[in-house]
């Protein structure tokens, strides 16, 4: 049974259901699929947040958010992360929130670090600390920068995509590495533009080249998550969105990688997950998901370099030696024989 406080929470904290529609944004409907998966997952994520912001507890959020059908489970996780932060953030109750609910719901880590980043968008500055507590992870805690980058595009889109705006002091958990900040927060700008474009695969790719050059590999990063996490494009589009990715296709794979070991992981993967994988690794989604568990640093640094960018680049190398060893022609018998072989 809910609480009065429950409902108090729910009706005051919840963003309206209208800020998922993609012409609430202004984004474009390009057809009914890809418009019925971008709005699912907005949906899903607020129906996450509302059940969090409720719930007594935060092991009691996760056993309701159990319930729902896998496809949107991931977004609902993710939307609960968020109300979870804001609740370790006000100075109401305790700061443990979000601790619990990595808790209860560790399938779901990904997912929860990035909701953290919504709330760090919404909250002002004095509060972001304290939304931030329940996440010790170093490497992982990068991906609650690529929420906020994900907000922050998707709801500010004229400023971060239109005018290509930079954070000159986002006031965000950095560490001792505030100059990696930036990075991630345009692997969650990628992410949006996905949706930004109406998982348009031409129109992401315009919106990409209207900003720095060097930005472009994060953002191809985000790109291949949102894509095969979320969906929305089918295989043959998905397949020129990597050929003309050039020499970012690396980046795409790797943010490819990243949406497959999220959704493994929390055993939600999708029809569309797997040909989307296919699509932009050339690999199958369980291939896909054990590169990126097999790379993951155990330490907050390597040789001095922030954990989560080492691990993007070891999942690149990793990808880019199996793809290559995929395409070598098998040499004959005899000529192997020939050579020695």
């Amino acid at each position: 049974m809910v609480s009065l406080l429950g409902h108090i929470r729910r009706t005051v904290l919840t963003p309206d259901a209208s800020q998922a529609s993609l012409r609430k944004r202004g984004f474009p409907e390009r057809d009914p699929q890809a418009k019925t998966s971008l709005e699912m997952a907005g949906g899903s994520f607020i129906e996450g947040f509302g059940v969090a912001a409720q719930s007594s507890t935060a092991a009691e959020a996760a056993a309701t958010l159990a319930g729902i059908d896998g496809i949107r489970r991931g977004f609902a996780f993710e939307g609960a992360a968020m109300a979870m932060a804001i609740r370790d953030a006000l100075p109401l109750g305790h700061r443990h929130h979000v601790a619990d609910l990595l808790t209860a719901a560790d399938e779901h880590i990904y997912m929860i670090h990035v909701g953290v980043g919504w709330a760090l968008a919404r909250l002002p500055r004095p509060l972001r600390q304290a939304a931030t507590v329940g996440l010790t992870d170093p490497t992982l805690t990068w991906l609650a920068l690529d929420g906020y980058g994900f907000h922050q595009a998707f709801f500010h889109t004229d400023t971060y995509v239109k005018r290509q705006h930079i954070d000159p002091d986002p006031h965000l958990p950095t560490g001792d590495y505030p100059q990696y900040a930036p990075r991630a927060i345009d692997q969650g700008i990628g992410r949006a533009l996905w949706f930004v474009a109406g998982a348009d695969p031409n129109r992401a790719l315009r919106l990409i080249d209207a900003f720095a050059p060097q930005r472009h590999e994060d953002l191809f990063a985000g790109i291949g998550l949102a894509a095969t996490y979320a969906g929305g494009s089918p295989p043959g589009e998905l397949e020129e969105l990597a050929e003309r990715a050039g020499s970012n296709r690396p980046a795409l794979a790797q943010g490819s990688v990243f949406a497959a070991e999220a959704r493994t992981r929390a055993r939600i993967t999708q029809p569309h997950t797997e040909t989307a994988v296919q699509a932009m690794t050339g690999l199958q989604v369980t291939e896909a998901a054990a590169i990126a568990t097999d790379t993951r640093p155990s330490r907050p640094t390597v040789d001095g370099q922030v954990s989560y960018e080492v691990w993007r680049r070891r999942i690149m190398q990793r990808w880019g030696a199996r793809t290559d060893s995929l395409s070598k022609p098998r040499q004959p018998d005899a000529e192997r024989v020939k050579d020695g072989s």
